[in-house]
């Protein structure tokens, strides 16, 4: 190895490594398959399964799981978090964190992300996934700061998407800016599952190549590339990889962990997790799978080329279907989609991403509902104004111009949260005037979430059943089978109907 730099040296080292699995399921598997509707108490038979797998990573919170969680399930969201912790003591513990939006949607204060990051630590969260829906490094800063402060492992991500700007060498640029600002890895999220195989190769060896940071990888089967794009990044040198467990997997969902390893057979990197217990998690997945039939589609478990057409998340694409039905715009399907592209180009090719892929979708259903521009959302306008940060290209200045105009607002150049006042102690005196628990937990939750923290302790816990499963016929004996959930005292249960002679 005489003449080769410490760099290249660790790349051969660790080329030779067997790849690293993480568990998808607790989380994105299930926020990609079925509305991200799966309770803790469905959750906690598997743990001690997934706990001793040997993951790297245990993805068990985060994302849309604290609203949808709160929103629907009627779960005190760090009451999750303790749960899961203590049911899967082992592996570390895993979040998608959305930089200065933390799980939400708008730019909140330092001093709220600082406490968020905090209290998430104490109940046991152990690496923070944390990403900016538009690239700009600056609103990463202080959640990185702050998981270094709480002694937790800050793992950058890019978000990758296709655009004029969005090149190998952006994104390589992006992964040594994480690495000055003290991330301790470099994630690639292709959160649409459009990153082709070879793309993946060139970014991953880039990045091992001219930083000293482990570079994992996130992909969606969405449209059918997710199992070659993690094999690509196996032989660009990735440190570890996303996987789920079937059926909150493939899909829109990522790529199932047994199918991954079979896949890698004989590969010199290929890991040794034990099949037989992928085989016990999936029996026990598909019985909760049943159960959440009300939440699940046909169309997000198979290949969806849609995603490659229109370039978004294979999320986006379902919850979009059901809105242009419900705005009785089903006829408008490829026009709204192809807005899509036009909306991004407008606003300075932002990626699709939440809250950005939100955004530019309803933007572009405004378009093409009233005429381009005509509905300016006010999201929309805050992006064209710098108020969600610094946007990939520049904005079309006539675009900036209108919503200058329409929203009487200035654009600005600064990183948003700079015009963030403290907010945790006015956070406090809200609680305390409702008689809510006035704790950094609650304040953080109440930050993001208001109206859903005090639904969680006015509303009936009947408010927050799941939906029973669609009724299911099935041929037995002579007679036809029906698959029912009916709800006794509260408690749901399953049960068949036989149709006698």
């Amino acid at each position: 190895m005489l003449g080769l730099s410490r760099i290249q040296i660790r790349n051969i080292m660790e080329n030779q490594r067997p790849i690293v699995f993480n568990s998808t399921v607790l989380r994105d598997g299930h926020q990609s398959l079925a509305a991200t509707r799966m309770p803790t108490d469905l959750m906690l038979p598997a743990c001690p399964i997934l706990d001793s797998v040997g993951f790297g990573a245990i993805e068990s919170w985060g994302g849309a799981t604290i609203d949808s969680g709160l929103r629907f399930l009627g779960e005190f969201p760090f009451d999750r978090l303790d749960a899961l912790k203590k049911a899967c003591p082992k592996t570390p513990h895993m979040m998608l964190f959305r930089g200065q939006n933390m799980v939400a949607y708008a730019h909140y204060p330092d001093d709220v992300i600082d406490a968020f990051v905090a209290c998430s630590a104490k109940h046991g969260m152990d690496i923070f996934r944390i990403f900016d829906a538009l690239n700009d490094v600056r609103n990463l800063e202080a959640s990185v700061k702050a998981v270094k402060k709480a002694g937790k492992q800050a793992h950058g991500t890019i978000c990758y998407t296709t655009s004029p700007v969005h090149t190998v060498d952006y994104f390589v640029r992006m992964g040594k800016e994480l690495e000055e600002i003290g991330c301790d890895a470099i994630v690639i999220k292709d959160m649409a599952g459009l990153i082709p195989p070879y793309v993946t190769y060139e970014i991953v060896s880039k990045l091992k190549a001219e930083t000293r940071l482990p570079v994992w990888v996130h992909t969606h089967e969405t449209a059918g590339m997710g199992g070659p794009t993690y094999y690509a990044a196996v032989e660009a040198g990735a440190d570890a990889i996303d996987t789920s467990i079937v059926p909150f997997a493939n899909g829109t969902g990522q790529p199932d962990a047994a199918r991954m390893q079979a896949m890698l057979r004989d590969h010199p990197r290929c890991p040794k997790y034990d099949m037989s217990k992928f085989n016990e998690l999936r029996k026990y997945f598909t019985g909760v799978y049943k159960k959440l039939g009300a939440y699940t589609m046909p169309k997000n478990e198979v290949i969806d080329t849609d995603a490659l057409v229109y370039q978004v998340p294979g999320g986006m694409l379902s919850n979009f279907r059901v809105q242009l039905k419900e705005q009785k715009m089903e006829d408008k399907f490829d026009e709204v989609f192809a807005e899509v592209p036009y909306v991004r180009e407008k606003l300075g090719w932002i990626p699709l991403v939440t809250p950005t892929s939100q955004i530019v979708g309803t933007q572009a259903m405004m378009n093409v509902k009233f005429g381009r521009w005509k509905m300016f959302t006010p999201q929309a306008m805050d992006i064209a104004l710098g108020y969600y940060g610094r946007t990939p290209a520049p904005v079309d200045p006539e675009i900036q111009k209108l919503a200058r105009e329409k929203s009487g607002k200035e654009p600005i150049t600064c990183r948003p949260a700079d015009l963030k006042k403290p907010g945790m102690e006015d956070l406090r005196k809200e609680l305390r005037s409702k008689g809510i628990k006035d704790d950094d937990e609650h304040c953080v939750i109440y930050a993001m979430f208001p109206q859903q923290l005090i639904d969680l302790y006015t509303k009936p816990k009947s408010a927050y059943a799941l939906k029973p499963a669609p009724i299911k016929e099935a041929l037995k004996g002579d007679g036809k089978v029906s698959y029912l959930r009916i709800n006794v005292d509260g408690k749901p249960h399953d049960v068949s109907v036989e149709k006698l002679q």
